[in-house]
């Protein structure tokens, strides 16, 4: 077994799972404008929003992303072409979903979504973002900054913790994953890419002592 493959301890997930419940927002969803899925590795969100789309949540879907920068192997094409080619294969019809296919962070995810939707006469008051689960409160607080007009709502796929582990398949690499996004919850505000977010006392603990059991693949490098 590899380092990036290793068996996290007991101690370890349990402060892992403090920083995955905190990275999620809990909204109770209701009917939006629109929605974005925002890109990733994950092909967890192009089914998600087709549940949320089929559940009549939005009339009209944004899948943003380009090459993954970590993985492009994984989505040769882009981020955004696979996720809509996964969406049709479930039923989500293709006059409601657009494309963004150049987006390579999450500020441009918005961003550049936002202009799409605009570009097709969209201007939604209420926005539905799609993420991975440990990307939500980044994604909000990304939004709230870039698009102050619009109210957002967050969504992910609705998993425990000890289910994603399985799904994932690699317990130190969704450790570093969740130590990555809340580095930059706390960090991104400083450099305007997002509003501030409070974190709590023992969710900064639990952050603080898996940076220092060396859970850090996924840190920012500059």
């Amino acid at each position: 077994m590899t380092d990036d493959q290793q068996v996290i301890t007991e101690e370890q997930r349990q402060q892992a799972k403090l920083i995955w419940d905190h990275h999620r927002m809990h909204h109770e969803l209701r009917p939006c404008d629109a929605a974005i899925g925002l890109g990733s590795h994950d092909p967890g969100v192009p089914v998600f929003c087709a549940e949320l789309y089929h559940a009549g949540l939005f009339p009209t879907l944004v899948f943003s992303g380009g090459l993954n920068p970590t993985a492009p192997e994984r989505f040769p094409r882009g981020e955004a072409v696979h996720f809509r080619e996964h969406a049709l294969e479930l039923g989500v019809p293709d006059d409601a979903i657009l494309v963004e296919p150049r987006a390579r962070n999450t500020g441009q995810n918005i961003a550049f979504s936002r202009d799409v939707l605009a570009a097709h006469g969209i201007r939604p008051s209420t926005v539905l973002l799609v993420s991975m689960p440990y990307m939500e409160r980044r994604s909000f607080a990304t939004a709230r900054k870039i698009w102050p007009e619009a109210e957002v709502l967050c969504a992910s796929t609705p998993l425990e913790f000890d289910d994603y582990l399985k799904t994932i398949g690699n317990e130190k690499l969704v450790v570093d994953q969740l130590v990555g996004d809340l580095q930059r919850v706390i960090e991104y505000p400083k450099f305007g890419f997002a509003v501030e977010q409070d974190v709590p006392e023992d969710v900064y603990a639990a952050y603080t002592s898996l940076l220092a059991a060396g859970f850090d693949s996924r840190l920012l490098t500059s």
